[in-house]
């Protein structure tokens, strides 16, 4: 569940990003005119929402986040540093503090991201552990056959007739989950016809 709400949360905040790189694009001379009025150099309209667009579309695709996040959340901070900088305007603290709240939110897709390539190396170590459990009951499984054949040949050669109808447990992973399952089998599971 976490991971839904992470990949949910990683496109709400994409989406700024892609619209903001958009209408960059869709309007060029507007976004020229407000670069220039920061006291930027004019010329960064174009790779300016490119960046945006592209880097909101990888976050949004899961593509390199971490990467993609570090990236925005300096971008983001640059934007507070030149656009947002009057504190004393409320509109512009605002403007500050939702641009604040977006670092969090990347610093928290970053540190997710993370989390999750963690989580999978438990998970292959896990799986190796049940495979290696299974492994080591199928083999004691085969050593119990052959105990319990040895005992039958030895009791044919004393000229002794053994029938032996032991119930025997299965261990199987049926839905192949990582958890066996475990199955009773012998005479309880047999046929009236099948003595």
């Amino acid at each position: 569940m976490s991971k839904i709400a992470a990949i949910i949360g990683r496109i709400l905040i994409a989406l700024i990003f892609i619209f903001s790189g958009a209408g960059k694009l869709a309007d060029i001379s507007a976004t020229e005119t407000m670069i220039v009025a920061a006291g930027l150099p004019s010329g960064l309209a174009i790779p300016t929402g490119l960046f945006e667009l592209l880097a909101g579309l990888c976050l949004a695709g899961g593509f390199m986040v971490r990467l993609v996040a570090v990236l925005l959340a300096g971008f983001t901070a640059m934007t507070i540093l030149f656009f947002h900088g009057q504190i004393g305007d409320p509109m512009q603290r605002i403007m500050a503090l939702k641009n604040l709240a977006i670092i969090g939110g990347l610093a928290l897709a970053f540190a997710h991201s993370q989390m999750w390539s963690h989580y999978y190396a438990i998970a292959r170590e896990r799986r190796g552990e049940i495979a290696a459990r299974n492994a080591d009951e199928r083999v004691r499984d085969a050593e119990l056959r052959a105990a319990r054949a040895e005992a039958r040949a030895e009791a044919l050669a004393q000229g002794q007739t053994a029938v032996v109808h032991e119930p025997r447990t299965v261990v199987t992973d049926v839905n192949h989950d990582g958890i066996p399952e475990v199955r009773r089998t012998g005479w309880r599971n047999r046929r009236w016809f099948d003595w």
